[in-house]
């Protein structure tokens, strides 16, 4: 991976589980797309303080065209909010290595 590249993923996430939007080592990443097949939220956490900054979310959608900064100690989660699996996305861009 280099500074410039994609940093993308989509997952099928059981009820109830999350999908973290977090990179590995010294990554560090501008999310700029999430995509939700139905009802989520999304939590900016640090794995111990868990901050809700979009509660509930329904049904399917995007949220398009923002700049989540995420790196290892601090991420976004889409919590899937729905009763069975549903897919869940994201992308951006690598902004350091």
């Amino acid at each position: 991976m280099a500074k410039g590249d994609i940093f993308s993923d989509l997952q099928s996430i059981i009820a109830g589980a999350y999908l973290n939007i977090r990179p590995t080592g010294t990554i560090e990443a501008a999310i700029h797309n999430i995509y939700h097949e139905d009802d989520v939220t999304l939590e900016f956490t640090d794995g111990a303080n868990n901050l809700d900054f979009e509660s509930v979310a329904t049904g399917k959608g995007a949220y398009t065209y923002y700049a989540f900064h995420v790196k290892n100690s601090l991420w976004v989660r889409v919590r899937n909010d729905a009763g069975a699996p549903k897919l869940i996305g994201y992308d951006g861009i690598i902004t350091r290595i």
